[in-house]
């Protein structure tokens, strides 16, 4: 499973112990689109340079050990799928909780494109 291997990734960084939290997001395939129209399944694709670069600058937060993403990316998702698991590490929850929700709404606004299906 993906998500272990992500943590324990983030469990052999070498300053671990300064740890004090580990959120995941585990986004998942929806079998309605935010209009409320039935999905059947949907295709992401992946803007990789953008990705590492708010990887990169979200990790210089304050109290952020690790971030890790994996985005399930140019195949056939159905319902249900994982879409994307990110992980993010560090000392108190306000910092990591922050940044978790920063990371994900920049990777959601500016580094994926997905195209859903659509039953009707």
């Amino acid at each position: 499973m993906i998500l272990v291997k992500l943590l324990e990734q983030i469990r052999k960084h070498p300053d671990f112990h300064q740890a004090g939290m580990i959120l995941c997001h585990n986004g998942v395939v929806r079998g309605t689109s935010r209009d409320g129209r039935k999905v059947s399944g949907l295709r992401v694709a992946v803007d990789h340079q953008k990705l590492n670069r708010i990887i990169d600058s979200n990790k210089k937060m304050p109290g952020i050990l690790e971030i890790l993403v994996h985005i399930n990316e140019n195949k056939d998702l159905r319902i249900g799928d994982d879409v994307m698991y990110l992980v993010v590490a560090g000392d108190v929850r306000e910092n990591v909780i922050s940044v978790l929700q920063d990371t994900l709404n920049e990777i959601k606004s500016t580094v994926t494109k997905k195209t859903e299906y659509f039953s009707e």
